[in-house]
């Protein structure tokens, strides 16, 4: 897992029929400091609405963001989980 920005909508002419009405976003990692890390990913949104300018939690494993979508025959790896309000960095 781990906390990302959304950068963008994908929007495609043709997806599998697992992905149906799913939202495809383009997003990228954030570090403490809450800078941009590493390349963009697609990911696609679990059902919680988010769009570009979100900050979100990203699962990037399989068989997990297959039981978020409820769908054990989605071809789908990265999924956002959630989206994020606040972050607290304790000392």
């Amino acid at each position: 897992m781990f906390i990302a920005k959304v950068i963008g909508n994908v929007w495609a002419t043709r997806k599998h029929p697992g992905l149906k009405n799913a939202t495809l976003l383009l997003v990228k990692a954030l570090d403490s400091r809450n800078k941009f890390v590493g390349e963009a990913a697609l990911a696609l949104d679990g059902g919680q609405g988010a769009g570009p300018g979100d900050t979100v939690l990203v699962l990037d494993e399989g068989g997990s963001a297959r039981k978020i979508l409820k769908n054990p025959g989605a071809p789908v790896r990265t999924v956002i989980a959630g989206i994020v309000d606040r972050v607290h960095l304790g000392e």
